[in-house]
């Protein structure tokens, strides 16, 4: 079943590479697991068994769960099991998500950090893109006004316009084919980044400024989702602009929507406060005359 499920998400054609490989690499995790157990033998609790294994890395079992429930339903449907694998297996919580920047991080990277870093902080910060689009992206996605693209993880078509700030910066940037983000120095100058080679170079640049300290690329998505809600732009077309599910930007600005209903409701508390006291002081004047 595992192998007949390989095959048929290969031939799908509705997933990326980088999706296949993260299923393929669950899929042999099950596989060293259960060997030759038939099938129909499969359990929860051998679902469950593989997640308690791996929970020392909550990512990579909530991971393994997600491909096991997307086996389960497809093996269903094809008569190889006649019930669930993952009923009643519940993902790990996740403890500690990527946070927004704070302004005083973002001056900070915007005047600490050089070259093409600094560059690819600023395409993150403003446009919300993955990591695996933000190196992929040029001066030949342009098409009017915003960047046209293919989400590589989702194969969803994006447009995310290119605001002021943003193009500010893209005036001081030299025109030229390929992406915008390429390697500087070495060997390796003028070469394409990958997702996870522009990560470690940031990382390192990261750690020599203490105003970063614990912040992620990722987070740069998060900041970009809740400067448009601040913006009163709806959850539908902030979707369209970064290639996210709704739920997920929702998730993303629980926090800044709590705050900003928590700012507000301290000012009409102030406000109620100030004018009771200014009704007691009336009253007072009132009673002494």
């Amino acid at each position: 079943m595992l192998d007949g499920y390989l095959e048929f998400i290969k031939g799908a054609g509705n997933l990326t590479v980088g999706t296949i490989d993260n299923y393929d690499r669950s899929l042999r995790t099950a596989r060293k697991a259960w060997g030759d157990l038939p099938a129909r033998g499969l359990r929860p609790v051998h679902v469950q068994a593989v997640m308690d294994g791996l929970s020392g890395t909550p990512g990579a079992a909530n991971n393994f769960l997600s491909a096991m429930r997307a086996l389960s339903t497809w093996g269903r449907v094809r008569d190889h099991i006649d019930h669930s694998l993952t009923e009643g297996v519940k993902p790990y919580a996740k403890k500690n998500g990527h946070k927004p920047w704070t302004p005083e991080q973002i001056e900070a990277a915007f005047a600490k950090l050089e070259g093409v870093i600094r560059r690819g902080v600023i395409l993150y910060m403003y446009t919300g893109m993955r990591g695996s689009d933000a190196v992929r992206i040029g001066w030949t996605d342009i098409d009017e006004g915003g960047f046209s693209y293919r989400a590589q993880k989702t194969g969803r078509e994006v447009y995310c316009p290119i605001v002021p700030e943003l193009e500010r910066e893209m005036a001081t940037w030299t025109k030229r084919p390929g992406p915008f983000l390429l390697q500087e120095g070495g060997r390796s100058d003028g070469q394409r980044y990958t997702r996870k080679l522009f990560s470690r170079h940031f990382a390192e640049a990261r750690d020599q400024i203490p105003e970063l300290a614990g912040v992620t690329l990722h987070g740069l998505r998060c900041t970009a989702v809740i400067r448009l809600r601040r913006a009163n732009l709806s959850t539908g077309q902030i979707g369209d602009i970064v290639g996210m599910s709704l739920p997920m930007i929702e998730r993303y600005c629980r926090f800044a929507d709590r705050k900003t209903s928590g700012k507000a409701a301290l000012l009409t508390l102030k406000r109620t406060s100030e004018e009771q006291d200014c009704k007691t002081a009336q009253n007072s004047k009132t009673e002494k005359q």
